[in-house]
């Protein structure tokens, strides 16, 4: 069985049915599963099949404290360093599965079944998992790579419109950062159709983790490629810090919005395809005003996790399909937005 995309040959992404793939991906010693209840209900037979961990939902939940009930439960089944651990749901329980897999014992063998949009086009490939600190996105975290990760698009149907749509957010980052015929696509389509058209969103999922699996596939721990895959992301987790009033997606798109001013007011970006930007992320249905004054976003982000020296790592786009990274000062960022 061949992946859709390898990783340094250690980590497949296959995009497909589940229900059939998983089988022949899974090793044949003993499996205990990872999931959150909304999963469990409607994955009863895999709750069946294999001992299982429940953890919760929401940013709120992925925590140290969840990692260590992780443990904990791993302990009351007696999990040792041959188990195989296979974590089912969204971009949250992916990451701390796989932290807590990648630390327990000093690590175990782990893969992913994807069931959110945003899980599949992003959190889940690449091998980052991580646990938020008193609300500070991924500030404990580990690299280390899935043996698979399944990205089934029919997973998707269960989702909320609201989920669905903080998925879309992400794929919109990967068009912009490297791929502009992606963009041109979701530009093209609508909300509804996204939603409803199957070989469509097979598409977006696939290009997306095309756009991610090149860039991650050259720099693996973020030393200077992969930096471009935070396109938005600094002043997303600022928002998210500051306020639950939107999920990761949503936060996102507003960064993303904001990040693509700035480029303008740099002059690196033409006001022409920040309009662009700015036009198809309101056509998802994306409000892109932030929740909070923007002063308080500004003080939040120099605390971000890939701040170093007091420098910020900044992703700027500057056309369709194309970015860069620059070092700003936070005064030096502040100022891009007239502050």
């Amino acid at each position: 069985m061949e992946p859709t995309f390898d990783l340094f040959a250690q980590s497949g992404i296959y995009i497909g049915p589940a229900g059939e793939l998983l089988p022949g991906l899974l090793p044949s010693g003993r499996v205990v599963a990872v999931i959150d209840p909304n999963v469990a209900r409607h994955w009863s037979a895999l709750a069946e099949r294999f001992d299982t961990v429940l953890v919760g939902t929401g940013e709120r939940s992925k925590t140290l404290r969840s990692v260590e009930r992780i443990y904990r439960r791993f302990i009351e089944l007696g999990v040792d360093r041959s188990t195989f651990v296979l974590a089912v749901g969204g971009g949250i329980v992916t990451d701390m599965a796989g932290f807590a897999a990648a630390t327990y014992m000093r690590g175990l063998r782990f893969g992913f079944v994807s069931t959110t949009l945003l899980g599949q086009v992003d959190a889940s490939v690449g091998g980052k998992n991580g646990v938020n600190i008193d609300g500070y996105k991924n500030m404990a975290g580990t690299f280390a790579q899935p043996e698979f990760v399944v990205c089934d698009p029919a997973l998707l149907r269960t989702l909320s419109d609201r989920d669905f749509r903080a998925g879309l957010a992400e794929a919109v980052k990967a068009a912009v950062i490297a791929d502009a015929d992606l963009f041109a696509r979701i530009e093209g389509a609508t909300f509804a159709r996204l939603r409803g058209d199957d070989d469509l969103l097979s598409d977006v999922i696939s290009a997306s983790i095309r756009v991610k699996a090149d860039i991650v596939s050259h720099d693996e721990r973020e030393r200077g490629e992969r930096r471009k895959l935070n396109l938005g992301h600094t002043l997303a987790h600022a928002i998210e810090k500051c306020t639950p009033a939107m999920n990761h997606g949503e936060a996102v798109a507003v960064g993303m919005a904001l990040i693509a001013d700035a480029a303008v007011a740099a002059g690196l970006l033409a006001p022409a395809d920040r309009d662009r930007i700015v036009a198809v992320l309101r056509t998802l249905g994306f409000d892109l005003e932030p929740p909070v004054e923007l002063e308080r976003l500004l003080l939040e982000v120099p605390k971000d996790k890939k701040s170093a020296d007091g420098v910020l790592h900044i992703v700027l786009p500057v056309g369709i399909g194309d970015c860069t990274v620059r070092p700003y000062t936070p005064a030096e960022f502040a100022a891009l937005f007239g502050r």
